[in-house]
């Protein structure tokens, strides 16, 4: 057996010296690991909860920034979305204030809201409207927890308001949110490619029917997003971008983050345990939390 180790290829016997940069190579894609190699390796936080950071990096054209994403069985995790003013609040709180108060397992922004901090979209809780004014652009619905006798469906789904435009009128779900649609299941980015590039949170939903949470590193344009979704390893099946910029968050409690494998994602962990980034207040959110 041949070994390329920090020296390099033995010296002898000479006709080893022209394999010398073949070995070198396959010894690298031998060792790279799979989060840098495209295709990542899951962490088990809790039965029905799965973590990675994926880095695309030239699978994407060095486009996209590393992504952590939240894998979620609907079955075992339940959805709950919130807004200031129906908690009885005066002002929005940050992500970390929202999840001390609720106890959620997982929180992430819930959407695009005004200057005013009132909701843009469909908001949805406990079979309440909080914003009951569909958007009519933005084509994205998050839905979550179906009504009492609508036990047959899907615990929790991203819907494409394009091609089920009357789910609205006598929506199924107590939980749901509103944002831009991102990638629908024909695999068409359904966003400008504008160049414009922020900090973004993705909901999608896997082939398997379970609810992926996106969150990325660095800023990123949303058709790169897309489109590095689409081609991914992560078997998407459609996906909507919550709101990004300064408002993009996601926070995982530290007893969860505890169970990822040590150096997994040191160099990003700051950015989902919300000692990382600024976290401006947030009016709506979205909390998971595991089912009894």
């Amino acid at each position: 057996m041949i070994s390329c180790g920090e020296t390099g290829c033995p010296v002898r016997p000479r006709r080893f010296i022209a394999l010398c940069p073949l070995l070198l190579g396959l010894c690298a894609l031998i060792t790279e690991s799979p989060a840098t190699a495209g295709e990542p390796t899951w962490d088990r936080l809790q039965d029905g909860l799965e973590f990675v950071g994926w880095d695309p990096g030239a699978r994407c054209e060095e486009k996209v920034p590393a992504l952590l994403i939240l894998k979620i069985d609907p079955e075992r995790f339940r959805f709950s979305t919130y807004h200031f003013q129906d908690e009885g609040m005066a002002a929005p709180l940050t992500i970390q204030e929202w999840q001390y108060r609720t106890g959620a397992s997982v929180m992430f922004n819930a959407g695009l809201f005004r200057a005013d901090y009132s909701y843009l979209g469909l908001l949805r809780k406990d079979g309440r409207w909080l914003g009951a004014n569909p958007h009519p652009r933005w084509l994205g619905l998050f839905v979550a927890e179906p009504a009492a006798a609508q036990t047959k469906l899907p615990k929790a789904r991203v819907v494409d308001l394009e091609t089920e435009p009357a789910l609205v009128q006598n929506l199924p779900y107590r939980e749901a949110a509103q944002s831009i649609m991102l990638l629908d299941r024909t695999g068409n980015p359904r966003v400008r490619h504008s160049g414009k590039r922020a900090h973004q949170t993705v909901v999608g939903e896997d082939q398997r029917g379970r609810i992926l949470i996106i969150k990325t590193t660095d800023t990123v344009a949303l058709w790169e997003l897309a489109v590095c979704l689409r081609e991914g390893p992560l078997g998407i099946a459609l996906a909507m971008a919550m709101d990004g910029g300064a408002s993009s968050d996601l926070l995982i409690q530290d007893n969860l983050l505890q169970n990822i494998r040590a150096g997994a994602i040191e160099e990003w962990r700051s950015v989902v345990d919300g000692s990382g980034q600024s976290h401006i207040p947030l009016p709506s959110v979205i909390g998971v939390f595991a089912r009894k």
